[in-house]
């Protein structure tokens, strides 16, 4: 997801020119989520790496809406997932299992017709793995203010996000938490 994201502003113009998508990843992701077929619900779109990838490429984001039945609605998906080839890399492989690692790498490239192609875009720790935890704070503060603001007024989220921040929030008590709420 995130390769095909930076890949993006590369594609967004020539989306009908594309012509082949190549997903370099390890066997485990080959084995699971490199899905052919129809994917009936968002759990499914959720764990197919050509959906995920085809979803970038087209909107550059990926959020809970690119799981929707309204997203998934959209024909060039499907299309650019017809387009794309899964192929192992056998260092992803390796560096996925060796615990000194874990690894969880994946490379993107999208080739046009004609032959014109992008650079290969690789991304092996993505945001969320352990070596990243420091960048996915403020993600993930972002992701709950948005979420929060469905069905909580300003303040109350305001006041749930400032507790976050605190070092200690693992011994506030679940009643407190859920005054807030």
């Amino acid at each position: 997801a995130e390769a095909a994201l930076k890949l993006h502003p590369l594609v967004k113009d020539r989306l009908d020119q594309i012509e082949r998508i190549y997903i370099r990843t390890q066997e485990s992701a080959v084995r699971i989520i490199a899905k052919e077929g129809p994917l009936k619900n968002p759990a499914d779109r959720d764990h197919c790496i050509q959906y995920i990838v085809a979803v970038a490429l087209l909107y550059g984001k990926i959020d809970e809406e690119s799981y929707s039945d309204e997203t998934a609605s959209d024909p060039r998906i499907d299309e650019l997932r017809a387009k794309t080839v899964v192929e192992e890399d056998p260092r992803y492989s390796r560096d996925y299992l060796d615990p000194e690692k874990r690894s969880v790498a994946n490379a993107v490239k999208v080739v046009f017709k004609g032959g014109e192609e992008t650079p290969w875009v690789e991304v092996e720790y993505p945001l969320g793995h352990p070596k990243r935890r420091g960048e996915l704070a403020p993600v993930l503060r972002e992701k709950a203010r948005r979420n929060l603001s469905f069905s909580l007024p300003k303040a109350k989220v305001e006041a749930l996000l400032e507790l976050f921040d605190e070092p200690q929030l693992e011994e506030v008590p679940l009643e407190e938490l859920v005054r807030l709420v």
